[in-house]
């Protein structure tokens, strides 16, 4: 590990020796997102010597929620089953970056952005009844049901890295640091038949998340045909990666 990170950081020193060949685009692959689903791609055009703009797209495939613990400890509820929680999406973030001293998208950047995401979320709710009809009058059932639905957010944020030329026309970017924080909300449903004891114990579920909420805003609640939770609050990301890219 320290022999790949002593690499890394005399790479910019070699690359420096190379003139720059190429145009004034970038086409550039973030590899670090693939072990978290994610495929980023990012096109950057030079504006001046040390200014550039770019249109970045990020798709997500649907799985498990990363980080389970983290949302877990901000929305404090027993009936959400974190373990089940799936999450995708797609995101679009226009970002300027800054080039200090090198030259023309190269060097130490400093980059304001602003990330416009869609997330497409599964968030199973659990809840227990005691029926009241026959035949299963007594009886005790344990059920979830599966919300579904899009949250939007919108997210201003800034970035720090360092880009720099390993080839000819090849470039590498390390985002070493950066993060975002906007505000998000959305709509999530559940359609099903319910009891009335199953609606009384679905609202019971709904208002517990309600409670234990944190700085999230959660109303919704349930009838016989189904229920809404609708969410609304701070939506907050880290950005660090490893982009490779080719010049043109």
């Amino acid at each position: 590990m320290k022999k790949i990170i002593v690499l890394l950081l005399c790479l910019p020193m070699v690359a420096g020796a190379q003139s720059l060949i190429g145009g004034k685009n970038i086409l550039r692959w973030n590899i670090g997102s693939v072990a978290m689903r994610n495929y980023h791609f990012t096109y950057e055009r030079s504006l001046t010597k040390h200014f550039s703009a770019s249109l970045s797209y990020r798709t997500m495939a649907k799985g498990t929620l990363p980080f389970q613990d983290k949302l877990a400890n901000v929305i404090d509820s027993k009936n959400i089953n974190f373990g089940n929680f799936q999450i995708g999406g797609t995101a679009w973030t226009l970002e300027g970056r800054v080039y200090i001293g090198l030259g023309r998208m190269k060097g130490f950047y400093l980059a304001p952005y602003l990330r416009f995401a869609d997330f497409d979320l599964s968030a199973p709710v659990k809840y227990t009844y005691t029926s009241t009809t026959a035949p299963t009058a007594g009886q005790t059932f344990s059920k979830e049901a599966n919300f579904s639905g899009k949250i939007k957010s919108t997210s201003p944020g800034l970035l720090l890295g360092w880009q720099f030329q390993i080839a000819t026309k090849i470039v590498l970017d390390l985002q070493i640091i950066g993060g975002h924080y906007g505000k998000g909300s959305g709509d999530l449903t559940f359609a099903a038949a319910l009891s009335n004891d199953e609606v009384t114990a679905l609202n019971n579920s709904i208002n517990d998340i309600k409670n234990n909420s944190g700085p999230y805003k959660i109303t919704g609640s349930a009838n016989n045909s189904g229920a809404l939770i609708r969410a609304d609050g701070p939506w907050f990301g880290i950005r660090s990666n490893i982009g490779v890219g080719v010049r043109f």
